[in-house]
């Protein structure tokens, strides 16, 4: 049963808020009633940098000033360009339109990056066209590139962020944002809905891999890093003209907290935990001037977040000083009771300021504008949200006409880029167990096998190409490198031999197997998982093979969470967790594969940002929080500097 939340008056901070709405310079609702079930008090200060000055509100008092209700609303609403053409703007003057997981340039996934590019000029070039009774303003498109421009075949794909988060290196997450975000201002694109703030706490959670880490103190340090990255410092001028887009702090509040990991499902939660495990991430956010954040599918208590006026308002854009604008998720306000895709004042009211209106816009539009026309929607509500959105889009640069990185197709897959997504894969891997197979001598006789090893789609995970990335192909990244192709040249390169599986082990005699398995690709919804939390068999039947030959066998676990696989470690003599590591699976290969002599090239780094569960079945499973619960706490990670034995884990489903 759901816990309640307490409830008191809060009369004494009244006098409090209504001070910092006059001075803050921002124009939120008023702030919040007597019977508010929040405490404001036990939130953190934040603030949000570099978006408010006094010049650009008075531009923006000025536009406001001439636009019409319609317009006004128009920039509240956002459609998805499998549903919107350019044509329609003109008569649904929209503030935005997006590109879903599943929405490729006229419903071509793989549309090359020329055509994507193509359609955004378009886009652009209609919102602030001259024509009669029209007020030119640019248009904010977004897409979800959360691990590089991940919709644009062809581009380097970087690590999810559970290995980022496995890699504890901030300076390498600002440095992914600024390349992500230049290769997506490349194509026309000015805004992504990135980064996933969450804390997850429940592996069963198909977007655990979305966030960095269960511990709210990384989390909020690469907010701020990442959020810099792709938006440049904090009060940089026009960062779209230097190269950087607007970020997404999302979803605000409390998704990686779900009752058994369910997607979109309820948190319950007290107030203090929401504040201490999940709103941690938006102060480093806000702090660096993020410029959106996005509405939560999920509940908090039994209410949805995009109808939780407390939250939004109250929390989010008065004690936390958010001055930018909260977008909604994918028709996340239809869940709000009483409400459906074409109708929510609910939505606007609690401070939602941009609906996410995939197909259902026009009915959403013209319902909008009636709401406001009979007070059921205040006008001051109204002004407010638009008013939001149109700092994000000066303070962005989008009303500047000048967009140099626009059309700079090379930067998807430059050698910067490459070298960059390498990197960050060899800083992403974990070392479980090592009983000294590791490193590979590069002279060595070496097989390259597992159920994962042709499987391509697996090391590059879901949000890749589309919204599960099940079906994505290696012909969609031709210059990439998968984690078997790159074992085997550094191999070769190193003198080695590679060895086919399905010749005569016993002849041949190899002098190691590397064995790649793991999950199949996954996003929200479809990526949820039930009890008990284990990995097929396929890879364990492999390792059982060479081991009964007498090969030494190294297993690759690609994954977007821990997961029990003890008996697996068990049967291997070398154990990494290399999550979802992208295009550059030769990463991987720099650290398993020595010189000729068995020397290392370069070291483990990485960590576990969760901890590792030590049983199949542990109901209701929830991250295990100290050793004595998990295989291997957060934080572990062995070396070749800093070994060490890992001894045989109990292959009981409940760990005992």
């Amino acid at each position: 049963m759901p816990r309640p939340v307490p409830r008191h008056a809060n009369h004494r901070l009244l006098p409090a808020l209504a001070l910092w709405f006059a001075t803050a310079g921002s124009t939120a609702a008023a702030p919040p009633d007597a019977t508010s079930t929040v405490h404001p008090e036990l939130w953190p200060l934040a603030r949000s940098a570099g978006l408010f000055d006094t010049a650009t509100e008075r531009r923006i008092t000025a536009l406001l000033a001439s636009m019409s209700l319609e317009e006004k609303v128009g920039q509240v609403v956002q459609a998805d360009i499998g549903a919107i053409e350019p044509d329609d703007l003109r008569r649904f003057a929209l503030g935005s339109v997006l590109a879903g997981g599943d929405s490729g340039v006229h419903r071509d996934d793989r549309a090359p990056s020329p055509e994507w590019l193509g359609l955004m000029r378009e886009f652009h070039a209609v919102a602030v066209e001259q024509r009669p009774g029209h007020v030119p303003i640019p248009l904010l498109i977004g897409i979800d590139a959360v691990h590089g421009h991940n919709n644009m075949i062809g581009s380097v794909i970087f690590p999810h962020n559970i290995g980022l988060g496995a890699a504890h290196d901030p300076e390498l997450v600002r440095r992914i944002g600024s390349a992500t975000a230049a290769m997506v201002a490349a194509t026309g694109i000015d805004w992504t809905f990135a980064p996933t703030l969450a804390a997850p706490h429940d592996v069963r959670w198909g977007r655990t891999y979305e966030g960095y880490a269960a511990d709210p103190a990384l989390v909020r340090q690469y907010a701020q890093a990442m959020v810099e990255g792709l938006q440049g410092a904090p009060g940089l001028a026009h960062p779209l003209q230097a190269g950087h887009i607007a970020a997404t702090a999302k979803h605000f509040l409390g998704d990686g907290a779900t009752l058994y990991g369910e997607d979109e499902g309820d948190s319950e939660l007290s107030e203090a935990d929401l504040v201490r495990d999940h709103a941690q991430g938006y102060v480093g956010a806000i702090r660096a001037g993020v410029m959106t954040v996005m509405a939560s599918f999920s509940s908090w208590n039994g209410q949805k977040m995009h109808g939780n006026r407390a939250l939004l308002t109250t929390v989010l854009k008065g004690r936390m000083g958010f001055d930018g604008f909260v977008i909604g998720d994918w028709n996340g306000h239809a869940q709000v009771p009483g409400c459906s895709k074409e109708r929510c004042p609910a939505a606007i009211n609690a401070g939602l300021d941009m609906y996410m209106a995939p197909q259902s816009y026009q009915a959403l539009y013209r319902n909008l504008i009636e709401e406001v026309r009979t007070g059921e929607v205040p006008a001051a509500r109204l002004d407010d949200a638009v008013r939001r959105i149109l700092r994000v889009k000066f303070r962005l640069g989008l009303f500047e006409t000048d967009r140099p990185f626009e059309g700079r197709l090379e930067l998807l897959r430059s050698d910067e880029q490459r070298a960059l997504g390498r990197e960050a894969v060899r800083k992403s891997l974990v070392l479980l167990k090592n009983d000294g197979v590791l490193p590979i001598r590069g002279s060595a006789r070496v097989v390259v096998s597992g159920p994962q090893a042709g499987d391509f789609s697996a090391q590059l995970g879901g949000w890749t190409v589309s919204w599960q990335g099940a079906d994505t192909r290696r012909s969609d990244f031709p210059n990439a490198e998968s984690v078997a192709r790159g074992i085997r040249r550094a191999v070769v390169a190193q003198g080695g031999a590679i060895i086919d599986p399905t010749d005569d082990l016993d002849t041949l005699k190899p002098d190691v197997a590397v064995i790649i398995f793991g999950e199949k690709p996954y996003a929200e919804m479809l990526g949820d998982i039930k009890l008990p939390l284990f990995n097929n068999r396929a890879g364990l039947r492999e390792m059982e093979l060479f081991r009964r030959h007498g090969i030494p066998v190294v297993a690759v676990f690609l994954s977007g969470r821990p997961l029990w696989v003890s008996q697996e470690i068990n049967a291997s003599n070398a154990f990494v967790a290399a999550w979802l590591p992208g295009t550059e699976g030769g990463g991987i290969a720099d650290i398993l594969v020595g010189d000729a002599n068995g020397k290392p090239r370069f070291d483990f780094t990485g960590s576990l940002p969760y901890p590792w569960p030590r049983a199949a079945t542990l109901p209701p499973y929830q991250q295990p929080t100290d050793a004595r619960e998990a295989a291997f706490p957060a934080g572990y990670g062995l070396s070749y500097a800093h070994g060490g034995a890992t001894p045989p884990l109990s292959e009981a489903l409940d760990g005992r």
